[in-house]
């Protein structure tokens, strides 16, 4: 009997794209900074180097398998969300099932009061970084105060020698309710258009990607405003009410996606065109019983630890190298 090739020809020239909020990975060193108080030792939460390195294998383990079903390959790119500083991804790279993929690190930190950030993981081999900023997301609160949110991560690389444009976002949250605080990601989605109205004046046919934790769904105004006629959100399609990318009080939301722009749908030698996109939701990232069964399993819920991977499932889609 023959021996069932996974690896098949088709497999190969197809690509993984995507993004993960990874629920507060933080280091156990205070700095002095930031608000990370309660991601130390001696904190209620008791965050101490046990966890920390159960949770970065955790997420390695996750990663690796992102997409791979369908391209046979780990991630060639992840924009990441709730990261503190750069050396929580180089630990993060450097576990059990990321370190034979040569993962380069794309990081900048930003303003944000917990210091929180946003950052981007390549494939060495895949992807060439030309150039990368961060761009200020200027917001005041409704008393006049600066909000201090995340920047807008922006990296300009060759995908495969293709040039591509990558804003990894994370967006201001809900907290304080979500039409209270609308007016913020709105601002964000506003200063992403300027980003890339910038790239476009420069290549009319430039390919850009913008992923990230919006904080809002694909029918949102901010991601409507953010989206307008020239990007495509393959996201749409995905949010149900028994499925999304993460849940609260019962409800499913999608507030992590990937659009782009809709040159990714031409099908020209030597580029990459869009093939599909997904929610990774995969059974071993779930709670597997009781009331909340089914939604993703995280580290903490309040202070109480659980040991889990994330409060939200990743998203990803493929890409296909004609």
């Amino acid at each position: 009997m023959a021996k069932k090739n996974y690896f098949r020809k088709k497999d190969t020239n197809h690509y993984t794209v995507a993004f993960y909020n990874l629920e507060n990975l933080f280091d156990i060193t205070d700095d002095p900074k930031t608000l990370d108080d309660d991601f130390l030792p001696d904190s209620e939460k008791k965050w101490n180097r046990k966890r920390y390195e159960k949770k970065i294998f955790k997420l390695g383990t996750a990663i690796s398998n992102i997409g791979f079903s369908k391209t046979r390959k780990s991630p060639i790119l992840l924009g990441v969300a709730e990261v503190e500083n750069k050396k929580v991804l180089e630990d993060l790279v450097n576990t059990k099932h990321l370190k034979n993929k040569d993962y380069g690190i794309v990081h900048y930190d930003s303003p944000d009061e917990r210091g929180i950030d946003v950052g981007l993981l390549y494939q060495k081999q895949h992807f060439e970084v030309v150039h990368s900023e961060t761009i200020t997301v200027l917001i005041d609160s409704q008393k006049g105060d600066r909000d201090y949110t995340r920047d807008i991560l922006w990296v300009t690389g060759n995908l495969n020698k293709e040039e591509v444009h990558i804003l990894v976002n994370h967006w201001p949250s809900r907290r304080d309710g979500a039409d209270l605080t609308s007016y913020k990601r709105v601002a964000a989605a506003e200063k992403n258009r300027e980003i890339i109205n910038k790239i476009t004046s420069q290549n009319a046919d430039a390919k850009i990607i913008i992923m990230g934790d919006f904080n809002d769904d694909p029918s949102s105004e901010s991601i409507k405003h953010l989206v307008q006629g020239d990007l495509f959100n393959p996201m749409e399609r995905l949010l149900t009410r028994y499925a999304g990318s993460t849940s609260y009080r019962s409800q499913w939301n999608l507030f992590d996606q990937i659009i782009f722009s809709h040159n990714f749908h031409k099908y020209e030698e030597g580029k990459h065109c869009f093939s599909d996109a997904s929610i990774f939701d995969d059974d071993f990232l779930k709670i597997y019983n009781g009331r909340y069964k089914g939604t993703p399993f995280r580290t903490y819920v309040g202070r109480k630890y659980k040991g889990g991977y994330s409060d939200h499932f990743p998203v990803y889609m493929r890409l296909r190298l004609s």
